[in-house]
């Protein structure tokens, strides 16, 4: 085992990023040593980094990783799923871990709310273990994380974001109660529309409507399960219109927010039939301010679902349905640029800038 391992830190908001040494240690009872393969930068990483979201300083980003297991802590012998677990497999395992069982986990099953509950990827470099981000060679699984075991059929590229933005989307389009023959839009058409389309359509959704403003999004969506993609600042009066002639005779059972604007949510709310279901799941940035008529909600009889984060078991959904949808949807296409650890700045920035749907760091 090396003696250290480095990490990619930066020390304000929008600062360059730079590499540091920290030393490694034998993984104590219930935790895993990972060398860490691929860790995609999700847009939270670089809203923490812009500062829009609170972070700590020296920042260690990255939670959406995979990596191969170095040594196994006492009493860690499978995953999850029940599957053995021995050094050299390639695993992945929840954005989230927690510090131990209460009423959240226990009587409301919201293990994700916990109180406590802290993130890989979120925590200042220079708590120890250190090594607890995507953004660095290594990194130790904490106890009362999630482990699943990843198959030899996927990709690095397919598996990555498995962790965050398929599992979110699980639990997104899980909360929408998706039904066979339902009309869905999705607002946003980034990484997590994408994958909301395709699972919507898994789930036997009868048409898709993507809604976002950028050409090459909208064009990339139709093979990703869309069947009409539209730019939301069409006229008023004609993107009513056009998502009607989908969505009859009553307008769209279902809006799912993954843009992380605000203003989207008006939008989304006037779009929807009498009695659907809006669920957020973008707006992740505190101060995500908006202003609507509340009896619009009451008239419409609407159901309004906020999900943050997902359940454990939307980690083995997302792995399952990944494996199962791999040929029909070209899921390896969507990490898009690939970065070793030195250069984790252009990366960032890359994925600031939208030059790249997700980018991808190789330790």
């Amino acid at each position: 085992m090396p003696a250290s391992g480095r990490v990619a830190v930066y020390d304000v908001p929008n600062g360059p990023f730079r590499l540091v040494d920290y030393p490694l240690r034998p993984p104590g009872p219930g935790e895993v040593l990972v060398k860490n393969r691929m860790a995609t930068i999700c847009r939270s990483d670089i809203h923490t980094w812009q500062g829009h979201r609170p972070g700590p300083c020296p920042g260690l980003l990255g939670h959406e990783i995979i990596g191969d297991i170095v040594a196994l802590g006492a009493d860690v012998k499978q995953d999850m799923r029940g599957d053995p677990l021995h050094v050299g497999d390639r695993i992945t395992w929840s954005e989230y871990f927690i510090p131990g069982d209460n009423y959240y986990t226990a009587v409301l099953d919201l293990p994700q709310k916990s109180p406590g509950v802290d993130k890989y990827g979120h925590m200042a470099a220079t708590k120890a273990p250190h090594h607890h981000g995507g953004f660095g060679e290594y990194c130790y699984i904490v106890p009362r994380s999630w482990i699943l075991r990843l198959p030899d059929v996927l990709s690095d590229a397919e598996a990555t974001p498995l962790n965050c933005g398929v599992a979110t989307m699980i639990a997104v389009t899980e909360a929408a109660s998706i039904r066979i023959g339902q009309t869905v839009v999705m607002q946003g058409l980034g990484l997590l529309g994408l994958y909301g389309a395709a699972i919507a359509k898994a789930r036997g959704a009868q048409a898709v409507i993507g809604l976002d403003g950028d050409a090459d999004r909208r064009a990339r969506s139709y093979r990703f399960g869309v069947d009409l993609a539209l730019d939301p600042a069409l006229d008023k009066a004609e993107l009513p219109q056009e998502i009607l002639a989908l969505c009859r005779p009553a307008g769209p059972d279902v809006a799912i927010e993954v843009c992380g604007a605000a203003q989207a949510i008006l939008q989304g709310i006037e779009l929807l039939r009498i009695g659907g279901t809006y669920v957020l799941g973008g707006v992740v940035n505190p101060q995500a301010m908006v202003t609507l008529d509340a009896n619009l909600i009451l008239k419409k009889m609407l159901t309004v679902r906020g999900i943050h984060n997902y359940h454990p078991r939307n980690l083995i959904e997302a792995l399952d349905f990944v494996v199962a949808n791999r040929v029909r949807f070209p899921f390896h296409e969507l990490v898009d640029g690939q970065y070793p650890l030195e250069r984790v700045g252009d990366a960032m920035a890359d994925a600031a800038a939208q030059r790249v749907l997700r980018a991808a760091i190789l330790p």
